[in-house]
Protein backbone atom coordinates (compact mmCIF):
# COMPACT_ATOMS: atom_id res chain seq x y z
CA UNK A 1 0.00 0.00 0.00
CA UNK A 2 1.09 3.30 -0.43
CA UNK A 3 0.25 6.55 0.65
CA UNK A 4 -0.29 9.87 -1.01
CA UNK A 5 2.01 12.30 -0.27
CA UNK A 6 0.26 15.76 -1.56
CA UNK A 7 2.49 18.18 0.34
CA UNK A 8 5.86 16.48 0.75
CA UNK A 9 7.75 20.10 1.24
CA UNK A 10 8.34 20.33 5.34
CA UNK A 11 9.04 23.81 6.69
CA UNK A 12 12.81 24.26 8.42
CA UNK A 13 11.54 25.18 11.53
CA UNK A 14 9.13 21.95 11.59
CA UNK A 15 11.72 19.67 11.12
CA UNK A 16 12.48 17.50 14.17
CA UNK A 17 15.70 17.38 15.29
CA UNK A 18 16.27 14.48 17.49
CA UNK A 19 19.79 15.30 19.17
CA UNK A 20 18.01 18.48 20.92
CA UNK A 21 21.13 20.42 21.03
CA UNK A 22 23.76 18.37 22.08
CA UNK A 23 26.08 15.97 20.16
CA UNK A 24 26.24 12.37 19.19
CA UNK A 25 29.26 10.77 21.66
CA UNK A 26 29.14 7.66 19.66
CA UNK A 27 29.57 9.54 16.23
CA UNK A 28 32.33 9.01 14.07
CA UNK A 29 33.47 12.35 13.65
CA UNK A 30 33.42 12.93 17.41
CA UNK A 31 35.33 9.82 18.40
CA UNK A 32 37.64 10.30 15.21
CA UNK A 33 38.41 13.93 17.22
CA UNK A 34 39.93 12.28 20.14
CA UNK A 35 42.72 10.29 18.35
CA UNK A 36 44.55 12.71 17.44
CA UNK A 37 47.08 14.70 19.26
CA UNK A 38 46.21 18.37 18.61
CA UNK A 39 48.05 19.40 20.85
CA UNK A 40 51.11 18.52 19.60
CA UNK A 41 50.30 19.60 15.93
CA UNK A 42 49.94 23.22 17.43
CA UNK A 43 53.21 22.86 18.44
CA UNK A 44 54.90 22.30 15.25
CA UNK A 45 52.21 24.17 13.21
CA UNK A 46 52.74 27.66 15.20
CA UNK A 47 56.53 27.41 13.88
CA UNK A 48 55.34 28.86 10.26
CA UNK A 49 54.46 31.89 11.55
CA UNK A 50 55.89 34.82 13.08
CA UNK A 51 55.74 36.40 16.77
CA UNK A 52 54.32 39.94 15.63
CA UNK A 53 50.76 40.78 16.40
CA UNK A 54 49.92 42.79 13.67
CA UNK A 55 48.10 41.11 10.67
CA UNK A 56 45.35 38.80 10.36
CA UNK A 57 44.80 36.19 13.08
CA UNK A 58 46.27 32.63 11.40
CA UNK A 59 43.66 29.64 11.24
CA UNK A 60 44.22 27.14 14.20
CA UNK A 61 45.95 24.20 13.42
CA UNK A 62 42.79 22.25 14.31
CA UNK A 63 41.09 23.69 11.56
CA UNK A 64 43.19 23.28 9.06
CA UNK A 65 44.46 20.13 9.33
CA UNK A 66 40.70 18.77 10.00
CA UNK A 67 39.61 20.47 7.19
CA UNK A 68 41.82 18.44 4.67
CA UNK A 69 41.16 15.29 6.87
CA UNK A 70 38.06 15.78 6.45
CA UNK A 71 38.69 16.47 2.30
CA UNK A 72 40.47 13.20 2.10
CA UNK A 73 38.19 10.95 3.63
CA UNK A 74 35.21 12.24 1.66
CA UNK A 75 36.59 13.14 -1.48
CA UNK A 76 35.08 16.83 -1.46
CA UNK A 77 36.36 19.18 -3.96
CA UNK A 78 37.76 22.81 -1.99
CA UNK A 79 34.49 24.21 -2.33
CA UNK A 80 32.08 21.34 -1.77
CA UNK A 81 34.54 21.02 1.25
CA UNK A 82 33.52 24.12 2.18
CA UNK A 83 29.80 23.76 2.25
CA UNK A 84 29.57 20.77 3.40
CA UNK A 85 31.01 21.98 6.93
CA UNK A 86 28.69 24.79 7.09
CA UNK A 87 26.07 22.45 6.64
CA UNK A 88 27.11 19.83 9.54
CA UNK A 89 27.53 20.42 13.09
CA UNK A 90 29.76 17.11 13.39
CA UNK A 91 32.58 18.47 11.14
CA UNK A 92 32.28 21.83 13.08
CA UNK A 93 32.75 20.54 16.26
CA UNK A 94 35.61 18.29 14.27
CA UNK A 95 37.28 21.45 13.27
CA UNK A 96 37.38 22.86 16.39
CA UNK A 97 34.13 25.61 16.26
CA UNK A 98 32.92 25.93 19.91
CA UNK A 99 29.18 26.48 18.47
CA UNK A 100 27.25 26.04 15.46
CA UNK A 101 27.65 28.70 13.03
CA UNK A 102 25.85 29.81 9.64
CA UNK A 103 28.37 30.93 8.02
CA UNK A 104 31.41 29.25 6.27
CA UNK A 105 34.48 29.25 8.90
CA UNK A 106 37.08 30.11 5.98
CA UNK A 107 37.46 30.47 1.65
CA UNK A 108 37.89 28.03 -0.28
CA UNK A 109 40.97 29.62 -1.53
CA UNK A 110 42.97 28.98 2.00
CA UNK A 111 43.06 25.07 1.63
CA UNK A 112 45.94 25.31 -0.94
CA UNK A 113 47.98 27.52 1.98
CA UNK A 114 46.95 24.67 4.73
CA UNK A 115 48.50 22.29 2.30
CA UNK A 116 51.74 24.10 2.07
CA UNK A 117 52.25 25.36 6.04
CA UNK A 118 51.22 21.84 6.99
CA UNK A 119 53.52 20.36 4.50
CA UNK A 120 53.95 16.51 4.52
CA UNK A 121 56.97 16.38 7.07
CA UNK A 122 54.18 17.68 9.54
CA UNK A 123 51.32 15.11 8.55
CA UNK A 124 54.37 12.27 8.70
CA UNK A 125 54.71 13.12 11.92
CA UNK A 126 51.48 13.69 13.30
CA UNK A 127 51.25 10.00 11.44
CA UNK A 128 53.72 8.41 13.49
CA UNK A 129 52.33 9.84 16.61
CA UNK A 130 49.09 8.34 15.84
CA UNK A 131 50.37 4.56 14.85
CA UNK A 132 52.60 4.86 17.64
CA UNK A 133 49.29 5.30 20.46
CA UNK A 134 47.73 2.69 18.32
CA UNK A 135 50.69 -0.07 18.78
CA UNK A 136 50.58 1.18 22.61
CA UNK A 137 46.76 0.82 23.08
CA UNK A 138 47.53 -2.84 21.74
CA UNK A 139 50.19 -3.75 23.86
CA UNK A 140 49.15 -2.42 26.60
CA UNK A 141 45.07 -4.20 26.21
CA UNK A 142 43.43 -0.48 27.78
CA UNK A 143 40.17 -2.07 27.67
CA UNK A 144 39.60 0.58 31.14
CA UNK A 145 40.59 3.69 28.71
CA UNK A 146 37.67 3.16 26.99
CA UNK A 147 35.10 2.40 29.71
CA UNK A 148 36.23 5.25 31.77
CA UNK A 149 35.29 7.54 28.91
CA UNK A 150 36.29 8.09 25.48
CA UNK A 151 39.89 7.19 24.02
CA UNK A 152 42.97 9.01 25.19
CA UNK A 153 44.55 11.46 22.76
CA UNK A 154 48.28 11.25 21.65
CA UNK A 155 48.79 14.13 23.37
CA UNK A 156 48.82 12.19 26.90
CA UNK A 157 52.34 10.52 25.22
CA UNK A 158 53.97 14.00 26.29
CA UNK A 159 52.83 13.93 29.90
CA UNK A 160 53.68 11.14 30.67
CA UNK A 161 50.80 8.82 28.98
CA UNK A 162 50.34 5.63 27.12
CA UNK A 163 53.70 6.30 25.62
CA UNK A 164 55.43 7.05 28.42
CA UNK A 165 54.67 3.77 30.16
CA UNK A 166 57.88 1.13 30.33
CA UNK A 167 57.92 -1.56 28.22
CA UNK A 168 59.30 -5.25 28.29
CA UNK A 169 63.46 -5.04 26.83
CA UNK A 170 63.11 -6.90 23.87
CA UNK A 171 65.50 -6.51 21.33
CA UNK A 172 63.76 -8.21 18.18
CA UNK A 173 59.30 -7.19 18.12
CA UNK A 174 57.07 -7.42 15.69
CA UNK A 175 57.24 -7.22 11.64
CA UNK A 176 57.70 -4.86 8.97
CA UNK A 177 55.79 -4.67 5.46
CA UNK A 178 57.97 -2.74 2.61
CA UNK A 179 56.47 -2.39 -1.19
CA UNK A 180 56.36 0.75 -3.40
CA UNK A 181 54.22 2.32 -5.44
CA UNK A 182 52.86 4.85 -7.82
CA UNK A 183 50.64 8.35 -6.98
CA UNK A 184 49.52 9.08 -10.32
CA UNK A 185 48.68 12.37 -11.21
CA UNK A 186 45.96 14.11 -12.82
CA UNK A 187 48.41 14.32 -16.21
CA UNK A 188 47.40 14.15 -19.28
CA UNK A 189 49.17 11.59 -21.26
CA UNK A 190 52.10 12.79 -22.92
CA UNK A 191 53.32 12.61 -26.12
CA UNK A 192 55.99 14.19 -28.01
CA UNK A 193 53.57 15.71 -30.76
CA UNK A 194 51.24 17.12 -27.77
CA UNK A 195 53.61 18.58 -25.61
CA UNK A 196 55.45 20.26 -28.42
CA UNK A 197 52.14 21.82 -29.85
CA UNK A 198 51.19 22.91 -26.01
CA UNK A 199 54.52 24.45 -25.72
CA UNK A 200 54.55 26.61 -28.67
CA UNK A 201 50.70 27.82 -28.14
CA UNK A 202 52.28 29.28 -24.85
CA UNK A 203 54.88 31.10 -26.53
CA UNK A 204 52.41 32.40 -28.86
CA UNK A 205 50.64 33.80 -25.82
CA UNK A 206 54.38 35.17 -24.27
CA UNK A 207 54.86 37.12 -28.11
CA UNK A 208 51.36 38.14 -28.22
CA UNK A 209 52.36 40.03 -24.37
CA UNK A 210 56.01 40.94 -24.73
CA UNK A 211 55.00 42.76 -28.55
CA UNK A 212 51.85 44.31 -26.79
CA UNK A 213 53.38 47.95 -25.51
CA UNK A 214 54.91 48.07 -28.95
CA UNK A 215 51.66 47.61 -31.01
CA UNK A 216 51.70 49.87 -34.17
CA UNK A 217 55.36 50.55 -33.68
CA UNK A 218 57.17 47.90 -34.27
CA UNK A 219 56.30 44.93 -36.89
CA UNK A 220 54.69 41.96 -34.67
CA UNK A 221 57.01 38.37 -35.45
CA UNK A 222 55.65 35.93 -38.24
CA UNK A 223 55.33 33.08 -35.93
CA UNK A 224 53.29 31.65 -38.46
CA UNK A 225 50.90 30.48 -35.51
CA UNK A 226 48.00 29.32 -38.03
CA UNK A 227 50.10 27.16 -40.26
CA UNK A 228 51.71 25.61 -37.46
CA UNK A 229 48.07 24.39 -36.22
CA UNK A 230 47.23 22.95 -39.43
CA UNK A 231 49.96 20.68 -38.99
CA UNK A 232 49.51 19.59 -36.42
CA UNK A 233 46.00 18.92 -36.65
CA UNK A 234 46.59 17.01 -39.75
CA UNK A 235 49.74 14.95 -39.33
CA UNK A 236 49.62 11.71 -36.81
CA UNK A 237 52.29 10.52 -34.49
CA UNK A 238 55.27 10.39 -36.49
CA UNK A 239 58.78 11.65 -36.72
CA UNK A 240 58.07 14.36 -38.91
CA UNK A 241 55.54 16.02 -37.35
CA UNK A 242 57.54 16.25 -34.20
CA UNK A 243 60.16 17.98 -36.05
CA UNK A 244 57.85 20.20 -37.50
CA UNK A 245 56.42 21.42 -34.27
CA UNK A 246 60.39 21.21 -32.83
CA UNK A 247 61.16 23.92 -35.83
CA UNK A 248 58.57 26.10 -34.59
CA UNK A 249 58.76 25.85 -30.83
CA UNK A 250 62.36 26.64 -31.78
CA UNK A 251 61.26 30.02 -33.89
CA UNK A 252 59.08 31.18 -31.07
CA UNK A 253 62.20 31.08 -28.62
CA UNK A 254 64.35 33.18 -30.98
CA UNK A 255 61.61 35.41 -31.30
CA UNK A 256 61.42 36.05 -27.70
CA UNK A 257 64.86 36.78 -27.08
CA UNK A 258 64.25 39.83 -29.87
CA UNK A 259 61.46 40.93 -28.11
CA UNK A 260 63.14 41.02 -24.66
CA UNK A 261 65.61 43.36 -26.18
CA UNK A 262 62.89 46.13 -26.24
CA UNK A 263 60.62 44.47 -23.49
CA UNK A 264 61.78 42.84 -20.09
CA UNK A 265 60.75 39.91 -19.22
CA UNK A 266 59.24 41.45 -15.77
CA UNK A 267 56.01 42.30 -18.42
CA UNK A 268 55.21 38.59 -18.08
CA UNK A 269 52.70 36.79 -15.21
CA UNK A 270 54.64 34.66 -12.79
CA UNK A 271 52.66 31.99 -14.41
CA UNK A 272 54.07 33.36 -17.88
CA UNK A 273 57.65 32.96 -16.49
CA UNK A 274 57.76 29.85 -15.23
CA UNK A 275 55.92 28.07 -18.39
CA UNK A 276 59.06 29.58 -20.46
CA UNK A 277 61.53 28.54 -18.19
CA UNK A 278 59.92 25.07 -18.49
CA UNK A 279 59.59 24.87 -22.29
CA UNK A 280 63.13 26.08 -22.65
CA UNK A 281 64.21 22.99 -20.48
CA UNK A 282 61.68 21.05 -22.60
CA UNK A 283 63.25 22.22 -25.77
CA UNK A 284 66.16 20.93 -24.83
CA UNK A 285 65.16 17.82 -24.10
CA UNK A 286 63.19 17.09 -27.30
CA UNK A 287 65.69 18.24 -29.41
CA UNK A 288 68.28 16.11 -27.97
CA UNK A 289 65.73 12.71 -28.16
CA UNK A 290 64.83 13.97 -32.06
CA UNK A 291 68.14 13.71 -32.66
CA UNK A 292 69.35 10.65 -31.21
CA UNK A 293 66.45 8.68 -32.31
CA UNK A 294 65.21 7.94 -28.68
CA UNK A 295 62.66 8.34 -26.36
CA UNK A 296 64.60 8.81 -23.20
CA UNK A 297 66.67 11.31 -21.31
CA UNK A 298 67.33 12.40 -17.66
CA UNK A 299 64.57 14.17 -15.50
CA UNK A 300 62.41 14.59 -18.88
CA UNK A 301 59.16 16.99 -18.79
CA UNK A 302 55.64 15.76 -19.49
CA UNK A 303 54.00 17.90 -18.04
CA UNK A 304 54.25 22.01 -18.65
CA UNK A 305 51.96 22.58 -15.86
CA UNK A 306 53.64 20.06 -13.89
CA UNK A 307 57.51 19.93 -14.66
CA UNK A 308 57.77 17.64 -11.17
CA UNK A 309 56.01 14.64 -12.06
CA UNK A 310 58.24 11.88 -14.14
CA UNK A 311 57.26 8.58 -16.16
CA UNK A 312 57.46 5.87 -13.63
CA UNK A 313 57.90 2.48 -15.22
CA UNK A 314 55.97 -0.31 -12.66
CA UNK A 315 55.44 -3.13 -15.71
CA UNK A 316 51.80 -3.42 -14.67
CA UNK A 317 48.64 -4.94 -16.85
CA UNK A 318 47.04 -1.67 -16.76
CA UNK A 319 49.62 0.62 -17.43
CA UNK A 320 53.11 -0.12 -18.34
CA UNK A 321 54.07 3.13 -17.37
CA UNK A 322 52.70 5.90 -14.42
CA UNK A 323 53.15 9.66 -14.25
CA UNK A 324 53.41 10.70 -10.84
CA UNK A 325 55.25 10.52 -7.46
CA UNK A 326 56.77 7.01 -6.32
CA UNK A 327 56.47 6.32 -2.54
CA UNK A 328 57.63 3.49 -0.12
CA UNK A 329 55.62 2.79 2.48
CA UNK A 330 55.96 0.48 5.56
CA UNK A 331 53.54 -1.25 7.12
CA UNK A 332 53.60 -2.39 10.74
CA UNK A 333 50.52 -4.42 12.75
CA UNK A 334 47.97 -2.89 10.03
CA UNK A 335 49.32 0.87 10.23
CA UNK A 336 50.93 2.36 7.04
CA UNK A 337 53.89 4.53 7.20
CA UNK A 338 55.94 6.85 5.20
CA UNK A 339 59.30 5.41 4.31
CA UNK A 340 60.20 7.44 1.11
CA UNK A 341 58.66 9.74 -1.26
CA UNK A 342 60.13 10.88 -4.93
CA UNK A 343 59.19 12.45 -8.30
CA UNK A 344 62.09 10.57 -9.60
CA UNK A 345 61.85 6.77 -9.97
CA UNK A 346 64.15 4.83 -7.38
CA UNK A 347 65.02 1.05 -6.64
CA UNK A 348 62.98 0.19 -3.46
CA UNK A 349 65.38 -2.49 -2.44
CA UNK A 350 67.62 0.79 -1.36
CA UNK A 351 64.97 1.82 1.13
CA UNK A 352 64.75 -1.59 3.26
CA UNK A 353 68.38 -0.23 5.70
CA UNK A 354 66.55 2.94 6.18
CA UNK A 355 63.53 1.73 6.53
CA UNK A 356 64.49 -1.15 9.50
CA UNK A 357 66.60 1.89 11.35
CA UNK A 358 63.82 4.50 11.23
CA UNK A 359 61.76 1.24 12.68
CA UNK A 360 64.13 1.06 15.59
CA UNK A 361 63.35 4.64 16.16
CA UNK A 362 60.22 4.86 16.32
CA UNK A 363 59.83 1.33 17.93
CA UNK A 364 62.59 1.21 19.90
CA UNK A 365 64.22 -2.39 18.59
CA UNK A 366 64.49 -3.94 15.87
CA UNK A 367 61.92 -6.33 13.60
CA UNK A 368 62.09 -10.28 13.93
CA UNK A 369 61.01 -10.10 10.29
CA UNK A 370 61.15 -8.19 6.85
CA UNK A 371 58.34 -9.18 4.56
CA UNK A 372 58.93 -8.03 1.24
CA UNK A 373 59.11 -8.72 -2.59
CA UNK A 374 62.28 -9.96 -4.29
CA UNK A 375 63.63 -6.50 -5.62
CA UNK A 376 64.59 -6.00 -1.67
CA UNK A 377 66.65 -9.23 -2.04
CA UNK A 378 69.66 -8.13 -2.28
CA UNK A 379 73.24 -9.12 -1.26
CA UNK A 380 73.41 -5.93 0.88
CA UNK A 381 70.67 -5.99 2.46
CA UNK A 382 70.58 -9.57 3.31
CA UNK A 383 74.20 -9.04 4.75
CA UNK A 384 72.53 -6.19 6.75
CA UNK A 385 69.96 -8.64 8.03
CA UNK A 386 72.48 -11.04 8.95
CA UNK A 387 74.53 -8.67 11.26
CA UNK A 388 71.04 -7.67 13.18
CA UNK A 389 69.72 -11.14 12.99
CA UNK A 390 66.54 -10.18 11.35
CA UNK A 391 65.35 -12.79 9.11
CA UNK A 392 64.09 -11.57 5.54
CA UNK A 393 60.93 -13.23 3.54
CA UNK A 394 61.82 -15.26 0.73
CA UNK A 395 64.31 -18.20 -0.67
CA UNK A 396 68.40 -17.24 0.18
CA UNK A 397 70.42 -16.29 -2.83
CA UNK A 398 71.97 -18.36 -5.37
CA UNK A 399 71.19 -21.59 -6.70
CA UNK A 400 67.88 -23.48 -5.12
CA UNK A 401 68.71 -26.27 -3.09
CA UNK A 402 68.04 -30.04 -5.05
CA UNK A 403 66.17 -31.25 -1.85
CA UNK A 404 62.86 -29.22 -1.19
CA UNK A 405 62.45 -27.82 2.60
CA UNK A 406 59.01 -28.11 3.30
CA UNK A 407 59.30 -25.81 6.92
CA UNK A 408 60.52 -23.34 4.93
CA UNK A 409 58.04 -23.59 2.12
CA UNK A 410 55.78 -23.69 4.25
CA UNK A 411 56.94 -20.26 5.67
CA UNK A 412 57.72 -18.23 2.70
CA UNK A 413 53.87 -19.05 1.83
CA UNK A 414 53.04 -17.14 5.26
CA UNK A 415 55.09 -14.71 4.61
CA UNK A 416 53.49 -14.40 1.05
CA UNK A 417 49.97 -14.25 2.68
CA UNK A 418 51.21 -11.36 5.23
CA UNK A 419 52.43 -9.34 2.89
CA UNK A 420 49.24 -9.07 0.98
CA UNK A 421 48.73 -6.18 3.86
CA UNK A 422 50.56 -3.53 2.19
CA UNK A 423 48.84 -4.61 -1.22
CA UNK A 424 45.70 -4.01 0.65
CA UNK A 425 46.65 -1.11 1.78
CA UNK A 426 47.90 0.28 -1.74
CA UNK A 427 43.93 -0.61 -2.81
CA UNK A 428 42.56 1.11 0.07
CA UNK A 429 44.07 4.17 -1.07
CA UNK A 430 43.23 3.93 -4.63
CA UNK A 431 39.82 2.80 -4.65
CA UNK A 432 38.69 4.62 -1.26
CA UNK A 433 40.80 7.83 -0.50
CA UNK A 434 41.88 9.39 -3.88
CA UNK A 435 45.63 8.29 -3.64
CA UNK A 436 44.94 6.70 -7.51
CA UNK A 437 44.63 10.49 -8.87
CA UNK A 438 46.79 13.16 -7.26
CA UNK A 439 44.21 16.14 -8.50
CA UNK A 440 46.32 18.98 -6.96
CA UNK A 441 49.20 21.02 -8.58
CA UNK A 442 51.93 21.82 -6.78
CA UNK A 443 54.88 19.44 -5.72
CA UNK A 444 54.83 20.58 -2.23
CA UNK A 445 50.77 20.29 -2.13
CA UNK A 446 50.95 17.12 -3.61
CA UNK A 447 53.18 15.60 -1.03
CA UNK A 448 51.20 16.79 1.70
CA UNK A 449 48.01 15.00 -0.36
CA UNK A 450 49.90 11.95 -0.23
CA UNK A 451 50.77 11.95 3.37
CA UNK A 452 47.36 13.08 4.47
CA UNK A 453 45.93 9.49 2.72
CA UNK A 454 48.24 7.44 4.90
CA UNK A 455 47.22 9.73 7.94
CA UNK A 456 43.19 9.24 7.22
CA UNK A 457 43.54 5.28 6.48
CA UNK A 458 45.54 5.26 9.85
CA UNK A 459 42.66 6.74 11.53
CA UNK A 460 40.08 4.86 10.16
CA UNK A 461 42.05 1.68 11.25
CA UNK A 462 42.04 2.90 14.64
CA UNK A 463 38.16 3.90 14.46
CA UNK A 464 37.34 0.57 13.60
CA UNK A 465 39.44 -0.87 16.19
CA UNK A 466 37.83 1.48 19.13
CA UNK A 467 34.33 -0.02 17.62
CA UNK A 468 34.77 -3.39 17.76
CA UNK A 469 35.90 -2.15 21.87
CA UNK A 470 32.79 -0.61 22.19
CA UNK A 471 30.80 -3.62 20.63
CA UNK A 472 32.78 -6.30 22.46
CA UNK A 473 31.66 -4.23 25.95
CA UNK A 474 28.12 -4.05 24.69
CA UNK A 475 28.36 -7.94 24.23
CA UNK A 476 29.90 -8.45 27.54
CA UNK A 477 27.46 -6.81 29.40
CA UNK A 478 24.65 -8.26 27.95
CA UNK A 479 26.23 -11.80 29.09
CA UNK A 480 26.44 -10.39 32.82
CA UNK A 481 22.41 -9.62 32.20
CA UNK A 482 21.82 -12.53 31.09
CA UNK A 483 23.48 -14.88 33.72
CA UNK A 484 22.31 -12.36 36.16
CA UNK A 485 18.89 -13.15 35.50
CA UNK A 486 19.35 -16.97 35.08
Amino acid sequence: MYANHLDQQILPGDFFLPFGGRLNENNRWVQLSYLIPWRRVEEAYSKHFSKDLRGGRAVSVRMALGALMIQEREGFSDRHLVQHITENPYLQYFIGLEAYQEDSPFDPSLLVYFRKRLGPDVINQVNEWIVQAGRQEKEDGNDDEHKNGPPTSPESDANGGAQAKPQALRTHQGKLILDATCAPADVAYPTDLSLLNAAREKLENIIDTLHAPHKGNMKKPRDRRRQARRDYLRTARNRKAVGRQLRYVARDLKFIEQLVQCTPLTALSRRQYRELLVIGELHRQQREMYRSRSHRVDDRIVSIAQPNVRPIVRGKAKANVEFGAKIAISVVEGYALMEKTSWDSFNEGTTLIESVERYKERFGCYPEAILADKIYRTRDNHRYCREHAIRLSGPKLGRPPKQVDRAQKKLERKDMSERNAVEGKFGEGKRVYGLGLIRTRLRQTSETVIALQLLVMNLEKRLRLLFWLIFGELLDMNFDTIEAAS
